[in-house]
């Protein structure tokens, strides 16, 4: 940025982090602390409240970001960024406490970590244990992929005609599909008194479904905002999944 070559330059940041893992790796490594530390009965919940951590971070960011960006500028709010991710591995290496109390000792660099995926994935278990991690994974992958996409593709929407919004509205409308996470932790800890989790998982279907169908005919910012609002519910079905993805394995294969 300070250089201001091609943008084409940031391709290799890209690479180089998605090499090492990226938001996925610190995601998947958060979900499994999660449920290496909870009982089987609150971990729905649990998942669900770290989620809403995602919220909450994603609607400042977005409200803020926006206004930030317009004074200044990219290169202040990448350097917060950054300063943000080094206080946070320093606090993760000094004061988050390990959560396998049982630790072998293993090298960093082995097949013997793809060889037990595969074997989680491959031998069969108890219950169809097998069958179950295929089909809770496949889900998985179609409601996030559904939910990044649109994501994109709902920004992309709202910059082009008849909408024409501003970095303003942008950040507004980020902040708006942001809160949903927490919505939707509210209706889950409320339709968990009387619902089993499957049926909160389909609750959130039909929430997302609502939404993206006023998305596919607005044409005013309202209307586009009553789709956000319709999804107020949709970020349950992913808590519910990992959950259930969590509660098929032993607590080594977390």
């Amino acid at each position: 940025m300070y250089l201001e070559l091609h943008v084409g330059y940031l391709l290799i940041g890209r690479v180089l982090a998605g090499l090492t893992g990226d938001f996925n790796t610190i995601l998947a490594g958060c979900f499994a602390y999660i449920a290496d530390i909870t009982d089987r009965e609150s971990r729905t919940f649990r998942v669900a409240v770290l989620e809403a951590c995602l919220g909450i971070a994603g609607m400042v960011a977005s409200i803020l970001g926006g206004y930030w960006r317009k004074s200044q500028g990219y290169i202040n709010p990448f350097w917060l960024a950054l300063a943000v991710n080094i206080f946070t591995a320093f606090y993760v290496y000094f004061c988050v406490r390990e959560s396998v109390k049982d630790k072998k000792p293993s090298s960093l660099i082995t097949p013997k970590h793809y060889k037990t995926v595969y074997q989680l994935f491959a031998l069969p278990g108890e219950n169809k244990r097998q069958s179950k991690l295929w089909l809770y994974c496949l889900a998985l992958l179609l409601v996030v992929t559904v939910h990044m996409g649109a994501k994109d593709l709902m920004v992309i929407y709202e910059l082009s005609f008849p909408l024409c919004w501003d970095s303003f509205l942008i950040g507004y409308g980020s902040a708006a599909e942001h809160l949903t996470y927490l919505s939707s932790l509210a209706g889950l800890r409320l339709f968990q008194l009387f619902l089993a989790d499957g049926w909160v998982a389909e609750l959130g279907f039909l929430s997302n479904i609502a939404g993206l169908v006023v998305f596919s005919v607005a044409s005013t910012t309202p209307v586009m905002f009553t789709g956000y609002g319709l999804r107020f519910f949709s970020m349950a079905t992913t808590p519910v999944i990992r959950s259930k993805l969590s509660r098929l394995v032993e607590e080594g294969e977390q």
